[in-house]
């Protein structure tokens, strides 16, 4: 039997197809999230039904399942696994998901599950100069510009409006011109070409992608850009997200004469 009532949310849309992966894909496709998340929501969802069925002793669909198998798997990650906060939270998210939007049902009791806390911890930022010598490890400039516009603009392809700040590493053929250019790095292979370009530069930090987004942030507030608008280029629903940035000036300015020099000291 059907342990939840039906969620009369307006938003909510009953999925079409029969599978419950499927179904999961779908409702992510239908809210315009992004591949990324379609890939952990899936995972997590199958994590659950498979850990439930060698517990339990046999398949169970998640709408014939609630807070004892809810809770028993998210113990399981906490203590068996150990695996870290972020993908405690990230599994419950996606739990939270499957239900509320694929199966369309409410979980009142999930407001009582315990939430690992959130660590705050200062981001790892770049110089500007060291932005530069990372960028200038992408290789060949000159894109593919869809269309006409490579007629109507000729140069445009070797301008940072059009240019893709990771290209591929493999050079490709325009089989109507002949052209050889080089396209985008594949999402999967971008944050390993990027080690590789910090490496080439020389530069002894843990840099990810998203490390190119916070230097974004700091530096726009170490030219005095207001804390708004950068909140705003950022896509920050809250203000107090973007106040990290504020604070990774503060701890760099601490006891130094230079704040750049404090800020690469600091990301070290």
């Amino acid at each position: 039997m059907n342990r939840f009532n039906r969620s009369d949310k307006p938003d909510w849309v009953p999925p079409r197809s029969s599978r419950l992966l499927d179904q999961v894909r779908e409702r992510i496709r239908y809210l315009h999230y992004s591949l990324q998340t379609e890939k952990v929501y899936v995972h997590w969802a199958k994590a659950f039904v498979l850990w439930a069925a060698r517990t339990h002793g046999g398949f169970r669909h998640p709408r014939d399942m609630g807070q004892v198998e809810v809770e028993g798997f998210l113990s399981m990650l906490a203590n068996e696994k150990q695996v870290s906060p972020a993908t405690h939270r990230q599994a419950l998210n996606a739990l939270l998901f499957l239900y509320r939007q694929v199966l369309g049902v409410e979980l009142p009791w999930m407001n009582d599950i315990g939430r690992p806390p959130e660590r705050k911890r200062i981001p790892v930022v770049l110089s500007p100069h060291e932005v530069q010598r990372v960028l200038r490890s992408t290789g060949q400039s000159g894109v593919f510009l869809p269309h006409a516009l490579e007629r109507k603009y000729p140069r445009a392809g070797e301008s940072w409006a059009w240019f893709w700040v990771f290209p591929s590493p493999r050079l490709s053929t325009d089989p109507q011109t002949g052209v050889v250019r080089r396209h985008h790095l594949f999402e999967e292979r971008l944050n390993r070409q990027l080690k590789k370009a910090v490496d080439q530069a020389g530069i002894a930090k843990p840099v990810s992608v998203h490390t190119l987004r916070h230097s974004f942030a700091t530096h726009l507030l170490q030219a005095g850009t207001d804390i708004r608008t950068v909140q705003e280029l950022l896509g920050h629903s809250d203000v107090s997200t973007t106040m990290i940035y504020t604070h990774v000036l503060k701890v760099a300015a601490g006891g130094t004469a230079s704040l750049l020099d404090a800020l690469a000291a600091t990301a070290a």
